[in-house]
């Protein structure tokens, strides 16, 4: 496994561990989808797609695919028994409804008032908003799964978004990772400047991106692989 693919199978596998038993679960398109591969075993949680199913399994294995089966982003997957059909008014009641507990999405750029853009850069063709306003507005939880930089090196985390925001405010805590992620926590009067572990390895002296968010009474704690502060 490549190193890129490595860090975001870690990654998923640590947002994994964020679920309890019995929580429903809707994972957004891209990196995402790749949660429903790692739920860990014994831990009972049901996911939901916004194109009408609760009990999304993982990938279909290569020569089984059914393709009245997908997610969200349109990858083949499995259904676990018990799990449900429904079309498109029922799945937006159940987001818009406040039952989703958490909802893991991908993300362009969040920054320190809780503020999240990830459906679309100016100039580029968009599909569409999709469900991320809805899950964002809805969701009691809201996963951001990302990296702290882009393609092309510009840090994603940020004193304030440039780009078109999907969700605006900061009263809902908005996660997002360096491969292990980390999640912004209100404490009034606190500030830290934020140091990153990339594969396991301490970067020393490095002050990430994400420093942006320090001294002003958000912390940006961290969730690491096998590590907590």
């Amino acid at each position: 496994m490549d190193p890129k693919e490595l860090k975001r199978v870690r990654m998923v596998k640590r947002i994994a561990q964020e679920f309890p038993d019995g929580a429903l679960v809707n994972l957004g398109i891209g990196m995402p989808t790749m949660v429903a591969n790692y739920i860990p075993e014994g831990r009972t949680i049901l996911l939901q797609s916004e194109n009408g199913f609760t009990g999304l399994g993982p990938a279909a294995q290569k020569g089984r695919e059914n393709q009245s089966i997908v997610n969200a982003g349109g990858q083949a997957v499995t259904i676990v028994p018990g799990g449900a059909f429904f079309d498109s008014a029922m799945s937006f009641a159940i987001i818009r409804g406040g039952h989703v507990d958490y909802t893991v999405l991908g993300g362009l750029e969040v920054d320190m008032e809780g503020n999240l853009a990830n459906y679309m850069i100016p100039g580029k063709m968009v599909p569409g908003m999709g469900g991320a306003m809805d899950l964002v507005a809805g969701a009691k939880n809201v996963i951001v799964a990302m990296e702290h930089v882009s393609k092309n090196g510009a840090p994603k985390i940020l004193k304030k978004c440039s780009l078109p925001l999907t969700a605006k405010g900061g009263s809902r805590p908005h996660r997002d990772g360096h491969g292990f992620h980390p999640r912004y926590e209100e404490r009034p009067g606190a500030g830290r400047d934020s140091r990153r572990h990339h594969g396991g390895r301490s970067n020393k002296g490095h002050r990430s991106p994400a420093a942006y968010c320090g001294k002003t009474g958000k912390v940006l704690r961290s969730f690491l692989w096998r590590t907590k502060w």
